[in-house]
């Protein structure tokens, strides 16, 4: 699973990136099934910075787990932006975590839309803030990739931890 790996790999990035804010991550994954997890767990020391990972594949376990409204989920889908965006405030939020990181996608080889092909994903980031600071947010980005299903979901992965590795350096900067 280091077909897609940078170097250093990205969850090294993210890990130190982490640890040296003093800060912590969830994760509530649906395409990617709990690789970012995986990933993440794959550094030693890991358990310093990393709370959970919380596989929602479905429609129920996103409503039951990350209260993704079933609002949300009838009008835009569940590999939607507003998705990911509730999805990673949710997991945030639930482990009482600095960031939440979320994944809803297809990873193919069967399932793209007019408008959503395979490969199509939303990354969703947030960031709890300092209480009162009114400097909590969630970012959501949209990518697409290419492969087999697992080419896709490993680029996905790398891709969010990308994503979240450049979202802590930004907010480290800040502060």
């Amino acid at each position: 699973m280091r077909e897609f790996a940078s170097d250093p790999p990205e969850e090294v990035r993210v890990g130190d990136a982490l640890r040296d804010a003093g800060h912590t991550v969830a994760a509530a994954e649906s395409c990617t099934g709990g690789l970012i997890g995986s990933l993440l767990t794959d550094v030693p020391g890991s358990s310093d910075y990393f709370d959970r990972s919380l596989v929602t594949y479905s429609y129920d376990a996103k409503r039951h787990e990350l209260a993704v409204s079933r609002e949300v989920l009838d009008d835009h889908g569940a590999v939607s932006e507003p998705v990911a965006h509730e999805m990673a405030a949710g997991v945030r939020d639930v482990a009482d975590a600095t960031w939440g990181i979320a994944t809803t996608g297809i990873a193919g080889p069967d399932g793209g839309l007019p408008g959503k092909p395979v490969g199509t994903v939303f990354v969703g980031v947030a960031f709890a803030a300092p209480w009162g600071s009114g400097d909590s947010y969630t970012h959501v980005e949209r990518f697409e990739y290419d492969g087999s299903r697992t080419q896709v979901k490993e680029q996905i992965a790398r891709g969010a931890l990308t994503l979240l590795a450049d979202e802590i350096e930004a907010v480290d900067d800040s502060e």
